[in-house]
């Protein structure tokens, strides 16, 4: 590989310049051996999120990162993979169902997850809250698990795509997490090195989700189906609203037991709604498009296929999950209508405990926002809206604080926007 330097890159990008191939791929592979310094690839990414990429400067990149290590090698395990990934949001449980509901329906998911920060809950954290579940997997186990479950939510395994870790880690702390090339390289390249067959996007839009904006959600959404694309990776993205919190619960063992309802053919609409959506574009990719997911999740068939996926990795899933210890209820001031907003909920369970600030920070599993109405529904004077559920009640001042003017009784139901706004193929 020719030799370049990390300051003639971070020069050739402040002054808007596009990357070569060969300068993207040096400083990439030189940042994860350790030959550019953590400083350096801050300035570049600096350049980045101020100047931006082109689609083609994007997709290399994301192929850069992706050579930083192993292609996921999964043997035929009889049905076709399918993979989802969400941008994140409150109270986003749906890869919970989803995985079982689509495994059930005959494809096989091999979902590879994270934790949460902030106020977005993480997929791992909402699992460990099931006794004895663990999220690290080896490859042989992933592969049998697929092969005999058809389903599978585990950690990603450090050899995937290790640029992203070290980048990502950077952002966090230097201000350039907002970047799109860098969002969408970041979570495609990871994607990209699972090789599953097809990939279904679920980029939340709004006041609890990383893109407030439906332009910015629609750039992200369009930069990562492009990248998939030109990876030869088929890949759709679903644009859905995060203006108010997924179903009821938002917190570890919270949403768990909500997603269990839902698998066991009742739970939230909207958490439904967008389960079966998002079941019905995987089918779609996976060749099945004869079989109705929304049939399949409302007769409970996809719940033994969830109790199998929990055991085969080490969970009971009989078992009763953690309860909080101190649990406080709010009630509606006066008549109205009840007014909640994602953030401010998703922040009061990130309080309670149910998140984290610093990627080291423990998590309580019984901890977070249970809402008791609906958003948009009549409710009287007294009436419970909802519980603050923390093994430290200490936080509970943290937590109203944060509901303060996010969580309201109002004269008129505010503007509900559709659950899944548009879709990018």
């Amino acid at each position: 590989m020719a030799e370049h330097s990390a300051v003639e890159i971070i020069i050739a990008k402040r002054d808007g310049s596009r990357l070569t191939d060969a300068q993207i791929d040096w400083v990439v592979d030189a940042y994860t051996r350790g030959g550019v310094a953590d400083e350096q690839m801050a300035a570049l990414a600096m350049a980045i999120l101020l100047n931006g990429m082109e689609p083609d400067e994007i997709s290399r990149w994301t192929a850069a990162m992706i050579a930083s290590g192993e292609v996921l090698s999964l043997p035929d395990v009889g049905r076709p993979l399918v993979d989802k990934h969400s941008t994140g949001g409150v109270g986003d449980k749906i890869t919970l169902p989803l995985a079982p509901l689509v495994a059930a329906c005959g494809a096989a998911v091999p979902q590879l997850s994270g934790r949460g920060l902030g106020h977005t809950g993480g997929t791992l954290d909402k699992l460990e809250s099931i006794p004895g579940w663990r999220a690290s997997l080896s490859l042989e186990e992933i592969s049998a698990q697929l092969a005999d479950v058809g389903a599978v939510i585990c950690a990603t395994t450090p050899t995937l795509a290790p640029a992203d870790r070290k980048l990502y880690a950077l952002r966090d702390v230097t201000g350039t997490v907002e970047s799109i090339p860098l969002i969408a390289s970041s979570i495609m390249s990871k994607k990209i090195a699972e090789a599953t067959g097809g990939l279904v996007l679920d980029v939340k839009v709004g006041s609890g989700a990383f893109m407030k904006t439906l332009e910015l959600a629609g750039e992200l959404a369009e930069t990562m189906v492009r990248i998939g694309g030109d990876h030869g990776l088929p890949t759709v993205a679903l644009l859905t609203d995060m203006s108010v919190p997924l179903g009821r619960a938002a917190g570890n063992a919270l949403e768990v037991a909500e997603a269990v309802e839902v698998l066991r053919g009742g739970g939230p609409a909207d958490v439904v709604e967008l389960t079966v959506a998002l079941a019905r574009e995987m089918l779609a990719l996976a060749g099945l498009t004869d079989v109705d997911p929304a049939a399949v999740l409302a007769s409970g068939e996809a719940y033994p296929v969830w109790e199998r996926m929990i055991a085969a990795q080490g969970g009971d899933p009989a078992a009763p999950l953690p309860r909080a210890g101190h649990v406080e209820t709010l009630t509606a001031d006066r008549d109205g209508v009840f007014a909640c907003d994602a953030l401010a909920v998703g922040t009061a369970a990130w309080r309670l405990g149910a998140g984290r600030a610093r990627k080291e920070d423990p998590v309580q599993a019984a901890a977070g926002v249970l809402l008791l109405a609906d958003p948009g529904e009549r409710v009287e004077a007294g009436r419970p809206l909802l519980e603050l559920h923390t093994d430290t009640p200490d936080a509970v001042g943290w937590a109203r604080a944060a509901l303060a003017g996010g969580v309201a009784v109002v004269d008129e139901p505010p503007a509900r926007a559709d659950l899944v706004l548009a879709t990018i193929r």
